[in-house]
């Protein structure tokens, strides 16, 4: 505890560089665990397939397939998330009444409550006049 009346002697905010990123580094551990853990299990699918089949085992073999369905796999995730993020920012864009719905409802709903009384009418007006809104 800090005396006269500072800040106190620790601070809600990391100092740290390495703290101040720490969403990048979780994402950037997630993202090396999960391919850790893809291209090991695919080792293991790799080698298991290829004696079952009597083939002898190829490293150049196994990592032309994992990549492929490494790259296979981030394609198909990529296309869905990038069509849902532009998707999205476009339908909002445009206005679509699913975006402005909740926003003219509020909007409405605040109106009705200045208009209960004189001083929220005249303001009412007032910022009706400013915006140039009919009504």
């Amino acid at each position: 505890m800090s005396s006269g009346g500072g800040p106190p002697a620790h601070h809600s905010e990391p100092t740290t560089t390495r703290w101040k990123r720490g969403y990048l580094w979780v994402t950037v551990g997630f993202l090396a665990l999960s391919l850790l853990g893809h291209w090991l299990f695919a080792w293991f699918a790799y080698r298991s397939e290829a004696r079952a089949l009597g083939r002898p085992i190829d490293v150049g073999d196994y990592a032309v397939e994992t990549a492929r369905d490494t790259f296979e796999n981030w394609q198909s995730e990529f296309l869905q998330l990038i069509w849902q993020v532009c998707g999205l920012a476009f339908f909002l864009y445009v206005g679509s009444p699913q975006s402005r719905e909740g926003h003219d409802r509020v909007e409405e709903k605040i109106d009705y409550l200045l208009s209960r009384t004189a001083e929220g009418s005249a303001r009412l007006e007032e910022i009706d006049r400013r915006y140039m809104r009919d009504g």
